[in-house]
C-alpha cells in the first residue's frame, strides 16, 4: 500500500471538520509547485450559500492568494468527485491536474452525470487522477449519511 500524497491528506483533514461542522465531509486543496496554497472544507450550511462547495472555496482562496483568475500551474485535490457547478469552476481557473477520491455516481460530473471535461463545449480539461484516498473519503461519507438516517 502507497502512502497518502500530503494534499490528499490535508483534504480529508477538511472533509472532516466539514462533517464535524455538520456540512457534508468534502474537503479540497490547492497546491503550487508542490506547496499547498489554499484549503477548504464544504460550508454551504454553515455560510447560507449554495456555492459553498470545497473545491470553490479552495479555488477561491487560491486565486486569491496567488493574485490571479488563473490556476493554470496548480492541482486541486479534492475528496470527492466534482459537481457540474465545480468541475465548470475547475476549467474556467484551468485548473492543471485534478485529483480526487471517492466517486459520486449521483451528483458526480467528471466520471458520471454528464462527464464534463469530456464535452466538446469544455475549453479546458485538466489530466484527472481518480481514486487517491477513496476508501477513507467514501467511509467518510457513507458514515456521515448512515447517521443522518
Amino acid at each position: 500500500m502507497f502512502p497518502m500524497p500530503a494534499p490528499m491528506r490535508a483534504a480529508l483533514d477538511a472533509a472532516h471538520m466539514a462533517a464535524a461542522d455538520g456540512e457534508v465531509p468534502v474537503g479540497a486543496v490547492i497546491v503550487r509547485a508542490g506547496r499547498i496554497i489554499a484549503v477548504a472544507a464544504n460550508a454551504p450550511r454553515t455560510l447560507h450559500d449554495p456555492t459553498a462547495h470545497a473545491e470553490i472555496r479552495a479555488i477561491r482562496a487560491a486565486a486569491e492568494r496567488i493574485g490571479s483568475d488563473r490556476l493554470e500551474d496548480c492541482d486541486l485535490w479534492v475528496t470527492l468527485e466534482p459537481c457540474a457547478m465545480c468541475a465548470g469552476a475547475i476549467a474556467h481557473a484551468r485548473i492543471a491536474r485534478l485529483y480526487y477520491g471517492a466517486e459520486d455516481p449521483k451528483g458526480g460530473a467528471v466520471a458520471h452525470g454528464p462527464r464534463f471535461f469530456a464535452q466538446p463545449t469544455c475549453h479546458h480539461r485538466p489530466e484527472i487522477y481518480a481514486g487517491i484516498g477513496e476508501e477513507e473519503a467514501a467511509g467518510l461519507l457513507k458514515d456521515f449519511f448512515a447517521a443522518r438516517r
